[in-house]
């Protein structure tokens, strides 16, 4: 089993997303330990981009914070080598191709390996060009997460059944961000993806509220929510910790009140 899977195992997983180095790296190595502990299942960290085309304006919002503060991959890829051996859950690392492609996809997967990511999340890499990363990823272990989106319809079975990890359901169009409602039919989405994939379906895009959370892990296998995160290490800066941890314990509460189906 890998270590994405045994996030998934006998539970339905709360997935909480931040951004590297935002407000800064010292944050950071912090933040990660302390959120693992307040019950984060899996952790998503992005990596600061310029260019986050995927994003909405909170997410972009910290990544402008997290490159002002200085922090490039090397420093990133530094903390986190540090860091992550000792959480105890999966990493996933959100980054852009251009990225990987800028600073070398061998020595960035290199580098992935070495501070124990588990998987890479590429919004901007099809499907279709997957193989773009696909033999650097599998040298070093790193499992390459497929999105899907409600514009993928006839596209999720072939997507499903190459898939890795988990299969990350978007549940909205657009960029991320906080929304009051989230009108897809994620159930349709999700029950598609898995009459073919036989690993675990998580929801993100938009989920911000104990009562969407609670929602969404009865008909999905966990729950993906970054963008409300994102705001609240915005809102507080240095001191986000706390308030960001109970944050977190609120959202697995209610995650946790969904019994796992078997996949």
């Amino acid at each position: 089993m890998t270590e994405i899977a045994k996030a998934f195992e006998h539970r339905k997983a709360f997935i909480s997303f931040i951004v590297g180095g935002d407000p800064s790296l010292e944050v950071t190595e912090k933040l990660l330990p302390a959120m693992a502990q307040a019950g984060a299942d899996l952790i998503e960290i992005g990596l600061p981009f310029s260019d986050p085309v995927a994003e909405g304006t909170v997410i972009q919002a910290g990544s402008e914070r997290a490159l002002q503060a200085g922090c490039t991959a090397d420093k990133l890829f530094d903390t986190l080598e540090r860091t992550v051996p000792q959480l105890h859950v999966p990493v996933v690392l959100l980054t852009y191709l251009n990225p990987v492609l800028t600073y070398g996809k061998d020595k960035f997967m290199s580098r992935c390996k070495n501070c124990g990511i588990s998987g890479l999340i590429v919004p901007d890499m099809p499907f279709e060009e997957k193989s773009e990363l696909k033999s650097e990823c599998a040298r070093y272990g790193i499992e390459i997460i497929s999105m899907i989106a409600p514009t993928s319809q006839e596209r999720i079975s072939m997507i499903a059944k190459d898939a890795q990890g988990f299969i990350y359901c978007v549940s909205s169009m657009g960029v991320t961000g906080v929304r009051d409602k989230i009108t897809s039919d994620i159930g349709c989405m999700v029950n598609a993806a898995k009459s073919d994939a036989k690993i675990p379906v998580a929801v993100g895009f938009g989920i911000s509220s104990p009562e969407q959370a609670a929602e969404i892990s009865s008909i999905a296998d966990g729950v993906i929510v970054g963008s409300a995160i994102v705001q609240i290490v915005g809102q507080y800066g240095q001191n986000c910790i706390d308030p960001v941890c109970e944050y977190i314990r609120q959202m697995k509460a209610a995650v946790s009140k969904s019994s796992l189906k078997p996949l």
